[in-house]
This record gives C-alpha cells, sequence and structure tokens, in this order.
C-alpha cells in the first residue's frame, strides 16, 4: 500500500525544474530549421458550401497539405492545415468547440497565376491566396488585417513511421526521443511538431494568452523566451514570467482605435508564442516625425506547437463587445454562477476537524462579517483517499453540511485527478478494473508521486471515465455528501511529484491510443468537466454546480472559476493578481481570482486589509493560506483590522445585485465582468497599457491600492466628455484626466461613470441567501446631458429554472429628462418576486427639485420625500416601497 507523502509544500529544487524554450527540440528545430517555401496549389481550390480547400506543397520536402479555410457568420475566419495523406490521424482538439459555426459560402471574386481573391456574403471581407511564396491575406475592405504566414514560417512535420534502429547522431535521435534532467521523452511518433506565423497588420498592443505572472499588455519576445503554454504547478511562480503557469488558453486579442482583432490557435499540446512590435519602442523614439509615419506599424506573432494540426481562427470584431461575442460563440459563453459563489470563501490548508469549522463558522458570525462557503484541503480525506472522510477528524460530515446548510451556508472539499494506489480501497480497484486510468508507454498503468505518495491518474480524456467519475459524486455513492457539498479540483495539470516538470510525461498513453504531449493543456479541462457533470447529475440536472479548478484550458468558462495558483504573501504578488485576473478576463475565463493574502507566507495586516479591498473587485473572492502559515481568520489582527476587512466583504455584499447582472450578461453575451479600461475606451490610447485600474462592467472603475504605506494615487479617469462621481464622496470629476486622490487604510479609490445605474443590497446580510430577501438601493449617475441607464437581473440564485423555465426577471432604468423609468428590459423572462427599491440616489443634479412625485402603474401619484446635498449635487429619495418587478416611474420637477 502506498504511504502518504507528508502534506507539505513539496521542495521547488530552484527554477531549473522547468524548461526554458531552449531545451525544447520542436522549438529548436523551428526556429533555428531551414526557411521552408510552400507553394499554394491554386488549380486544387475547391469550393463547398461552406469552406474552400486547397493543397500547399513544400518543395524540397515535397510535403504536401490540405487547408481548408471557413468564414462563419458571426465575423470569424478559421484556418485548418493537415497532411494530405498522413500515416494515421493527428491529434484534433475535440469538446473545446461549442459545435460547428453557421458558415458563409465563398465566391471567387478574382483569379490569376499569382493569387485569388475569394469574398462573401456582401464582399465587405476577402480572403487573398497567394501562390508563391504561399502567404494568405484577410482584408476588409481593402485593407489588409492579418496576413497568415508573411515570413514563410509555416512549418508541419510529417508524421513518420519509427526508424528499425534509432540512430546515434544527435539530430536524429533528438527527434525520437528527448532528455530533460533524468527524464526521457520517447515520441512515438517521431517529430510532429506544428508552426505558423502571422502578421497583425496596424496593431502595437495584444494581449491574453493565460496564464502567465506578467503585465496585461503581452512583451516583444525578440530578446527573451517566448510565453510558453503548458500547465504546470509552479508553487511560488516567479513575477514577471513568460513560464506557463497553471492553465492555457490559447487566444491573443489585438486592438487599435478603430478595430479590435482576435487570434485563436486551437492546439493542446505544449505550445510557444514569439511576438514583435513594429517598430519597436526605440525605433518610435528614435526615428523623425515624417519618416515615423512611413514605418508600417504591426505585430508579428509565431506560434509554435509540438503536436497535432494547425487550427487557427481569426476573429475579426471589429468592436471588442463584438470579439467576445465570438470568441464565447467559439468556445461558449461563462456559466452562470449560483449567487453563493460570488460570495465570500474562507478557506485553508487545513482546517483541523469538524469543531474547528464549526468554530470558525461561528466567528463570522460573531464579528458581523458575511460569508457564504467554507473549504476543506486534502487533510480532510482518510489518508488522501478522494470521496472520503478521515474519521477521526470528521467522523460526522453530513451533519457538519446540515449544519452550514442552516445557516444557508455551503461546504467545498477538495478533489484531485491522482488516485492513491490502494489494492484495498474500492474505488482504486473500480477505476483499474474499468480502464479508467491513464497508461504508461508499455501499455501499463501509469504511476507518480503525489500527496497519498505512490498513485494513478485517471484519464479524463475517456468519455467514459468522465461518467464513471460523475457517478462518484451521487449522495449514494459519496458517502457523508449532501446536496449543499461543492468541488475543488487542485494539482490537475496534472501535477507529478516525480515527473518531468513536475508533470506527467508526455510519452504516457490516454484513451483512444493518443500520447499525453497531444492533450496536456486539456487534463485539467476534461476533470472540471466531468466534476460540473457529476454534480449537475447529482441533483437530476436542476441545480448549478460550483466547482473551481486550478488548470483550465479554453472553454474552462462554461464549466465555473479558477484562480491562480499559489501565490505568495507580499505586496507584489497583490498587485500582479491585477493583470493577472485582467488577462483571463480577456480570454474568457470570467469567474477568476487570487488567494487572498497570498497562499504562502504571513501577510503583515496593512497589506492583508489591502488584499481584501482588492480581491472584494474581482469575480472569485477567496481567503487561502498554507498549513505552514499562521492562521489569519478575519478577527484575529485586532478590532481595527478586523472593522476594515469587515468593510471590505460587506460591501463587496451590497454590490452583489451589479455582480450578478455582470455574470447574466457574461452568460448571455460573452462580455466579461472585469474589464481593461481600453475595452470601455477603445479609442483612448493611453488606456491601452493601464492594467492597474479597470472596469466593473461599464459602471465602476476601481484601482485597488497595491503598495505600502500609500496615501495618495494616481487615477486615470478616461474619456474627456465623461464624468466620474466618487463613489464614497459623490464628488464629481471630469474625465480624460489622470486625478490625484489621498487614500487612508480604510479607502479605496472607485469611481461611477456619468450615464450609468447601480443596484445595490441596502445591507449586507450574513450570506447570500438573505441578501436576497434585503430591499435594494439604486444610484443613478447623471453624465452632462441629464441622462442615465442600467439594468438589474434577478432569478431564484441556484436552479436552472431561469434556463429551463424562463424563470427570471430582467429590468431597465432609464434616467431622462427628470423621470427615471424601470421597465422589462426582456420580453423574455417572468420570476416572481418581492424585491423592492428602498432608496435612490442620483449623483449630479445641478439644484433642489421641488418636488418628487411618484408613478407606479395602476396607482394614484404619491409624492416622496427626499433630501438633496448641495455640496456634491446628491439627491436622495428614501422610504421607498417601489417593487422591482413592477413598472414605475420617479419625476424630478423645479
Amino acid at each position: 500500500m502506498a504511504e502518504p507523502v507528508d502534506s507539505v509544500i513539496p521542495d521547488d529544487e530552484g527554477k531549473e525544474k522547468f524548461k526554458k524554450s531552449d531545451n525544447v527540440a520542436f522549438y529548436r528545430r523551428q526556429i533555428q530549421g531551414p526557411s521552408l517555401q510552400h507553394r499554394a496549389l491554386l488549380d486544387t481550390l475547391v469550393l463547398t458550401e461552406n469552406r474552400a480547400r486547397f493543397e500547399l506543397l513544400e518543395p524540397d520536402t515535397q510535403n504536401r497539405l490540405l487547408l481548408s479555410l471557413s468564414p462563419s457568420k458571426c465575423g470569424t475566419v478559421r484556418i485548418i492545415i493537415d497532411e494530405l495523406q498522413p500515416i494515421k490521424a493527428r491529434y484534433r482538439v475535440p469538446d473545446v468547440m461549442t459545435g460547428e459555426l453557421q458558415c458563409e459560402q465563398l465566391r471567387m471574386e478574382r483569379q490569376s497565376k499569382e493569387s485569388l481573391t475569394l469574398s462573401w456574403a456582401s464582399g465587405h471581407h476577402q480572403v487573398r491566396v497567394w501562390h508563391f511564396p504561399f502567404r494568405l491575406e484577410i482584408l476588409c475592405g481593402h485593407e489588409a488585417l492579418v496576413t497568415f504566414n508573411p515570413k514563410g514560417k509555416l512549418w508541419f512535420e510529417a508524421l513518420q513511421d519509427p526508424p528499425s534502429e534509432l540512430q546515434e547522431e544527435e539530430h536524429t535521435s533528438s527527434l525520437w526521443t528527448e532528455t530533460f534532467r533524468q527524464f526521457v521523452d520517447i515520441k512515438a511518433n517521431g517529430p510532429s511538431s506544428v508552426g505558423a506565423d502571422l502578421c497583425l497588420h496596424g496593431f502595437r498592443h495584444v494581449y491574453g494568452l493565460p496564464e502567465h505572472s506578467d503585465n496585461l499588455q503581452l512583451k516583444d519576445t525578440s530578446d527573451g523566451e517566448p510565453y510558453r503554454l503548458y500547465n504546470l504547478d509552479v508553487f511560488a511562480y516567479e513575477l514577471y514570467s513568460r513560464l506557463g503557469l497553471y492553465g492555457s488558453v490559447p487566444l491573443m486579442v489585438a486592438h487599435r482605435p478603430d478595430r479590435t482583432l482576435g487570434v485563436f490557435w486551437l492546439n493542446a499540446s505544449e505550445t510557444f508564442v514569439n511576438i514583435q512590435y513594429s517598430p519597436t519602442d526605440q525605433q518610435e523614439d528614435r526615428t523623425p516625425p515624417v519618416k515615423r509615419r512611413r514605418t508600417p506599424t504591426q505585430t508579428d506573432v509565431h506560434w509554435l506547437s509540438e503536436s497535432g494540426v494547425i487550427d487557427c481562427t481569426v476573429l475579426l470584431g471589429p468592436t471588442p463587445q463584438q470579439l467576445f461575442a465570438q470568441y464565447a460563440q467559439l468556445t461558449g459563453y461563462q456559466a452562470l454562477p449560483p449567487l453563493f459563489a460570488l460570495g465570500y470563501h474562507q478557506c485553508r490548508w487545513n482546517y483541523n476537524d469538524e469543531a474547528d469549522v464549526k468554530e470558525v463558522d461561528a466567528g463570522f458570525d460573531r464579528h458581523n462579517i458575511p460569508y457564504d462557503v467554507i473549504w476543506l484541503d486534502i487533510e480532510h480525506t482518510n489518508g488522501k483517499r478522494y470521496f472520503t472522510w478521515d474519521p477521526v477528524l470528521f467522523p460526522e460530515p453530513a451533519s457538519l453540511q446540515c449544519h452550514l446548510e442552516k445557516k444557508k451556508r455551503k461546504l467545498v472539499i477538495i478533489n484531485d485527478p491522482h488516485i492513491k494506489v490502494d489494492y484495498g480501497w474500492y474505488l482504486f480497484c473500480e477505476a483499474r478494473d474499468g480502464g479508467h486510468f491513464v497508461k504508461d508507454r508499455e501499455g501499463q498503468m501509469y504511476r507518480g508521486s503525489c500527496w497519498p505518495g505512490v498513485s494513478s491518474y485517471l484519464d479524463f480524456s475517456n468519455p467514459a471515465t468522465r461518467a464513471w467519475y460523475s457517478r462518484c459524486f451521487s449522495l449514494d455513492k459519496y458517502k457523508g455528501s449532501t446536496p449543499s457539498l461543492f468541488v475543488w479540483n487542485d494539482m490537475n495539470e496534472p501535477s507529478v511529484f516525480d515527473g518531468p516538470e513536475q508533470t506527467m510525461p508526455k510519452d504516457a498513453v490516454h484513451h483512444g491510443g493518443w500520447e499525453h504531449r497531444d492533450m496536456h493543456n486539456l487534463y485539467g479541462f476534461y476533470q472540471h468537466m466531468a466534476t460540473v457533470e457529476g454534480l449537475i447529475t447529482r441533483s437530476g440536472g436542476s441545480e448549478r454546480p460550483f466547482v473551481l479548478s486550478r488548470s483550465f484550458f479554453a472553454g474552462s468558462q462554461r464549466l465555473g472559476a479558477v484562480w491562480t495558483g499559489d501565490n505568495v504573501a507580499s505586496w507584489d504578488y497583490l498587485k500582479i493578481s491585477v493583470p493577472m485576473v485582467l488577462s483571463l478576463s480577456l480570454a474568457g475565463i470570467a469567474f477568476c481570482g487570487a488567494d487572498i493574502g497570498g497562499f504562502y507566507g504571513d501577510p503583515e495586516p496593512e497589506l492583508l486589509v489591502r488584499w481584501y479591498q482588492a480581491a472584494a473587485l474581482q469575480p472569485f473572492f477567496r481567503g487561502h493560506s498554507a498549513k505552514e502559515t499562521k492562521r489569519r481568520e478575519p478577527w484575529l489582527f485586532g478590532q481595527e483590522i478586523t472593522a476594515k476587512i469587515r468593510t471590505a466583504i460587506q460591501q463587496r455584499y451590497c454590490l452583489l445585485p451589479y455582480w450578478y447582472t455582470l455574470f447574466h450578461l457574461a452568460h448571455t453575451s460573452g462580455l466579461p465582468p472585469l474589464r481593461p479600461l481600453w475595452v470601455e475606451f477603445p479609442t483612448e490610447q493611453n488606456t491601452f497599457t493601464v492594467d492597474h485600474e479597470y472596469m466593473i462592467g461599464g459602471a465602476l472603475l476601481a484601482c485597488p491600492v497595491t503598495e505600502a504605506g500609500i496615501q495618495q494615487v494616481k487615477v486615470l479617469l478616461p474619456g474627456s466628455a465623461d464624468i466620474w462621481y466618487d463613489v464614497n464622496s459623490a464628488k464629481a470629476y471630469k474625465g480624460g484626466r489622470t486625478v490625484s486622490l489621498p487614500v487612508t487604510l480604510d479607502t479605496v479609490p472607485v469611481f461611477q461613470r456619468g450615464g450609468s445605474v447601480v443596484c445595490r443590497s441596502a445591507g449586507s446580510g450574513s450570506c447570500t441567501a438573505v441578501l436576497q430577501q434585503l430591499p435594494l438601493s439604486i444610484t443613478v449617475a447623471l453624465n452632462s446631458q441629464g441622462c442615465a441607464d442600467g439594468e438589474l437581473y434577478l432569478d431564484d440564485g441556484h436552479s436552472f429554472k431561469y434556463r429551463d423555465r424562463k424563470a427570471f426577471c430582467l429590468r431597465r432604468f432609464d434616467m431622462l429628462s427628470g423621470r427615471l423609468l424601470c421597465r422589462p428590459a426582456s420580453s423574455e423572462g417572468a420570476f416572481e418576486c418581492d424585491t423592492v427599491i428602498q432608496s435612490v440616489t442620483i449623483m449630479g443634479v445641478k439644484s433642489r427639485p421641488s418636488t418628487v412625485t411618484v408613478h407606479v402603474s395602476g396607482a394614484e401619484d404619491t409624492s416622496a420625500t427626499f433630501e438633496f446635498t448641495e455640496t456634491c449635487c446628491k439627491l436622495t429619495v428614501d422610504s421607498l416601497e417601489l417593487r422591482v418587478a413592477a413598472d414605475w416611474e420617479i419625476r424630478i420637477t423645479g
């Protein structure tokens, strides 16, 4: 029987455990290899009802490829390149794209020996293919937006049968075997890498490609490492690094004042991305203005992947909002979380026992701090066997969950993908007998080391394994579980303590005979999927699941939440959390956050307060810490610090109606709740590199304080025609400038944009279920025309009835000519709710009104009491009892 590994953070042995690009043979081959000149064989063109196909030929190798081109009605162009006649099928990523997009019929516009031009629909967009050297341009009007293969870096290594004996020459042997440290990787198909370059014309700002601990704008890689997409367990990751972390989304977003563009590279093998901006910053500084205009602005991007095919989709925008919608149509929309998941989560590795959990739960009530979920890490299990409970520490888990459920709170437990090798444990034997484990290259059950000691790893790429695993969450099979138990998938890169780069060897074998190298970046995505399906099945399809996953891929937004992994209790890690969650948001992973206070280390009280304030303004809101750290429940740092943390959490709860509405918008439109400033101000170039402040929806601008001892912060308020209102003081500021604001440890700069309406709860309650019973307050921020609008989304907060029975309420608030109207925002939806508006605050009212009248459909008009604060032009109407679901208006006269 395997002995558990001591539950301590594994020795990191320095950063040399992880590869640099120089250590990777396929990267070296492509960067150093011969320049290949492909020809497009234009006479092989075939136009079908939904695509164009033609062959490519590389004359030196006589390698023939088949290129398929398909534009969609939603504004994307997909390019797929495969071998014309491979000796066997190459891996194509399944389950990420949500379905076949409706494609446009292509037609020939022009043709010559040198090139041909295809167009579709109105002819506004075109594709031009050049014979030799092969390149492919996507045009809008007569402007080339993207060129595929402009520098001839198209690379496609054909699959081969292994030679009878591996030759000893270094070059040949590295094609079939590769050694890193003590690990030898044997490649069943030999060299199989692919690569391509694209030129993004007119763009000098690109973003995306999470997950990296780096700035929002991606850096030029000419003088350093490329960005790496390879899911790894990187404890206390280095900051401002291009090393791939826990998850990968191969989406790059480019922006310029008149257009937003995306490139989605659908490949789940190890991938590198090189970026070169032109002109460079140095060239810009040295070039005289006259010559500068002649230097074409562009970004050159080079994608390199170890295996698979080239599957590249260009998203044409042209607006940021359209691009988010296009990407959501490709890979799926953000799941609508249950309301409790947007509340505060309290986690630690580990809460000691049932009494400890109950004491922490009581501590929140005793200190009047709202929270929704308490979490259990690996020590809650019986010897690191998932789906079990330690019989001494957690003897009555169902009773513990019922104790929490009486207060409308939830329990989350950890469930990792490694299964303890224990021939006396029924779950291990079931998985073994069902063929549910990944195999090694010899066809035996793969074994690696993780928390339980020697472990085998479930093969979640197998639909039968996912179905088996999902059934393990049923209430009758998972003893001690109840419907209020939810799940956390950790270590699912996968983490293998004794594996190469602390992960699974690339030559391990999955269902269908595919090597792990083909699908490495999908492993966590598939566990996340199986867990979500398990919780949905557990409820008979009626209840929304909540599952947090450390590892992720494109499409993970459909499943739930992610976080930024094992960070450190330092100001630098607090600071980097902002661009990290913005990068995730841009790449569709909208439900994301960072461990409050830093997972490892002990934060000083000031840092802890600032982290709570910052995290309260991010989507996923969880405090978490390692077992070596001191306990850090919010009340352990003295009354003054407790009060500041309490305020941050209470303010988060008050803002939950707005957050929930933003998640409805993400779920239906693809627009993320957290947005870089340029998404809302696309023409303002001074916003393009800002990543310390951001928009929450279209209404709120947040600038968390991320440095110690700060007494004043500078905040860029974009939009020269905009008005911004400090949410604390209601003071108005003109946009289009940077303002200096004094701050104390109690304050965080948050501004509401003129022209917006934000709904808050009138109180915070003890958890979200209590919050739902509380009345609402509305804050109207007038723009320079005296107008504003906003929406509010309501449903039961937990079920799929919003989807299946249209049981929801979507209301719109419009302020125009002194009248605030509440009307339906959608013809769909019917949801009986008693939620009322208790107060309305209007900022930017120039003078004291004479009367405020409330008109409700079917009732007599009534006069409302109000208060006007002249110093900040704020009108407050209190003591209202206006049903959200009813039509009404408030008229302000005189």
